[in-house]
This record gives structure tokens, sequence and C-alpha cells, in this order.
């Protein structure tokens, strides 16, 4: 599973946040351009940003942006955490038929302390984060860590080793389809951030408009 779009629901908290850090460098992040630099990491978000304005952001500035840009991230998403109405539950069935994980581009520490004080930490056996990987989606990178640790977790205990066809990625955005699909793994989008169109453009296999509507047997069924 993705984690921003898919589990919380803080797309438009991200895009506010880097609107207000980098306002303050006159780099104007849009929806247009925020939307265009799904997948990527916050590093490469931020030089597109400067890039988009036509300009360059020094290398010794990036980090300091990024950091207060996670402060007013965490400010906003901690009063209240915006999950997705019912994802917990999807999380909580799922995981009774299948094993889980976390590939995303967010930084390690945001996406445990989410998971933490929603209550499904436990059900998570692997997570890639940015920390992990040296190219952001679409290059296929994460979901390659990915699969090999998902993979690792199953045959510890004691089953078969997984092919690409049983691995299925749950992702909000296209760069993350594409990413999915380039590796071989089917894709469920969910139509959270873009519509529906753009996702099965990407090579997303089926579409869900609210995962409160799936379960294990309909995963099964639509993929298996």
């Amino acid at each position: 599973m993705d984690f921003n779009g898919v589990i919380i629901n803080d797309e438009p908290i991200q895009m506010q946040a880097y609107k207000e850090v980098l306002a303050a460098e006159s780099v104007e992040v849009t929806e247009e351009s925020y939307l265009g630099s799904l997948g990527m990491d916050e590093t490469a978000f931020v030089r597109n940003a400067y890039k988009v304005c036509g300009k360059e952001c020094p290398e010794d500035r990036i980090q300091e942006l990024i950091s207060a840009k996670q402060a007013k991230w965490r400010e906003m998403v901690d009063k209240e955490l915006p999950l997705f109405e019912g994802v917990v539950d999807f999380v909580e069935k799922m995981s009774q038929v299948f094993d889980l994980g976390i590939v995303s581009m967010a930084p390690l520490n945001e996406i445990e302390m989410v998971l933490e004080r929603a209550g499904i930490a436990p059900h998570f056996g692997v997570i890639v984060s940015a920390e992990d990987v040296s190219n952001h989606k679409p290059d296929p990178e994460c979901f390659r860590i990915g699969f090999r640790e998902l993979d690792e977790v199953r045959t510890a205990s004691g089953r078969l080793p997984m092919t690409h066809r049983e691995c299925l990625v749950i992702e909000d955005s296209p760069p993350g389809v594409v990413a999915a699909t380039t590796m071989g793994l089917p894709a469920l989008g969910v139509a959270n951030t873009v519509g529906a169109e753009q996702l099965r453009a990407a090579g997303a296999g089926a579409i869900a408009k609210d995962l409160r509507d799936w379960f294990p047997e309909s995963v099964q069924l639509v993929f298996g």
C-alpha cells in the first residue's frame, strides 16, 4: 500500500505546507504543479518546485526547507489525524488474509507516527520509505525493495516464495501505478487524489472509488 493519499488523506495538507514554506522563497506551488509532482520524494519535490518557477534551489537550503515543511505538516495533522474513512477497518480485514507492506516516498518518521496513532502499525510487516531508495516513483526501485522484503516475510513463515502476480499494489498516483506495473505487479488505483481515467491510463488493473467497498474476496476475485 502507498501511504499519502491511500491511508492518510493528507495530500491537501502536504500541498498547503509546501505552499507556505516555499512562498517565502518566492516559489509558487499550485495545485497543478503539486499534482504533477506526485510520486516524488521531498528532495525531488523541492528541486522540481524551483525548476517549474525557473529557479534553482541551493543544495544547502533543501534540507532546511524540507524540515520546515515537515514541521508544518506535523502541526496540521497533530490537531486531527486525517485518515481516510474506513481505512483502519480495511487494513485490519486485509491483514487477516494477506501480508501487508507500505511503499511510500514519505519519510519513515511520518509513516511510523501515523500508523502508530491509528493503531495499525502491527499489521504491516514491511515499510519502504524515502530513506530506503535512490530513485523516486515512477522508478520501480521502491517496489523492487518492497517485493523482496515482503517475500522474505512470507518465506520466513514457511510459505512458498511469492510471484509478481500475487503481489498487489494499492496506489493513488499515476507515477506509483507506473512504478508498480513496470515491476510486473498488478495495481489497484484508488481515486482519492486523481481521477479514475488517469489511473487506468497509467496501467491500474482496477479502480477503487472507496476502499471500504473492497474485501479480501474482492481482491482475490479481481486479481486472483
